[in-house]
């Protein structure tokens, strides 16, 4: 029997989680989740379903449990290793098979190494029919701060390490939604702008929210102090607007897909058209042409 081989580790989850905890014990900035939430509110106001057993899986707050409760359904069960009913690891779920109507997570998948498994996970989870619905940084986020740094880095050291923790294309989402068996997937885009005094405040932002480099092949060796100035001084001159404020882009993707049932939508079958798309273009114009 061939032996599996397990996902590369990407990030330290460890260090992660014990960032996060300190974060939290500090009260960390949560507009992030404060603005997922409110989309997931308007997002879940839009099915006209009930969802009677709700999971809130990973989410560092309360916010997604809140929003679920106030579009009418009843309160999730919280999993995740920050606070709720049940201690779970995002890779590891201790549910049983169909246990849920509707799981949901805010602003944790991204820090998963194995998101195909955890999609996997999910799906069995899901009773049929069942909706799961999430929210992750995308790979537009934080772009400038990732030029300025590496440029500043190759500029004095002659060589760039990743000093921020890379987010996934929303490209992807589809078809891995797909490869874990949901029906019916669906990605989307949130994209804006905050603006900083400098590129110190965005970094100090980052890290009360527990959001500092988490990766596994990390540099060990702090960012050295020229390095710093230099990058703030790259992304004030690349970033900024007339007011001398910086710019900050942000990306939200949102992913959706649904346990798989016989009343749901169905693709049509290939051939099965009763028009050719060629016949459908010749008619188009004849339309437009009067």
């Amino acid at each position: 029997m061939e032996k599996q081989s397990s996902p590369p580790q990407i990030f330290d989850r460890q260090l992660l989680h014990e960032r996060l905890r300190r974060a939290l014990a500090k009260d960390a900035p949560d507009f992030l989740l404060a603005r997922a939430a409110d989309d997931l509110l308007d997002r879940l106001l839009t099915v006209k379903r009930d969802f009677p057993r709700s999971l809130d899986l990973g989410a560092p707050g309360a916010h997604f449990a809140q929003a679920i409760v106030a579009s009418g359904r009843p309160a999730p069960l919280r999993a995740s290793r920050f606070g709720g009913a049940v201690v779970a690891d995002e890779e590891a779920l201790p549910f049983a098979p169909g246990s849920f109507d509707l799981v949901v997570s805010g602003m944790a998948l991204q820090w998963v190494n194995d998101l195909p498994g955890v999609f996997a996970q999910l799906r069995r989870i899901l009773a049929p029919d069942g909706l799961f619905l999430a929210c992750l940084p995308g790979g537009a986020s934080l772009v400038e701060l990732r030029m300025a740094l590496a440029q500043a880095e190759e500029e004095i050291t002659g060589g760039a390490s990743p000093r921020v923790s890379p987010f996934i294309d929303v490209r992807d989402m589809g078809g891995l939604l797909q490869r874990a068996g949901f029906a019916l997937p669906v990605s989307d885009v949130d994209s804006f702008t905050l603006r900083y005094d400098s590129l110190l405040g965005l970094m100090a932002d980052l890290r009360a929210m527990g959001a500092a480099n988490a990766l596994a092949k990390r540099s060990t060796r702090p960012l050295r102090r020229d390095v710093l100035a230099r990058a703030a001084q790259i992304y004030a001159e690349r970033f900024s607007d007339p007011d001398g404020r910086v710019r900050a882009s942000f990306e939200l993707i949102w992913i959706s897909g649904w346990a798989p049932h016989e009343s749901q939508q169905k693709p049509a079958k290939p051939g099965s058209a009763t028009m050719r798309l060629e016949d459908a273009m010749k008619a188009g114009r004849r339309d437009s042409d009067g």
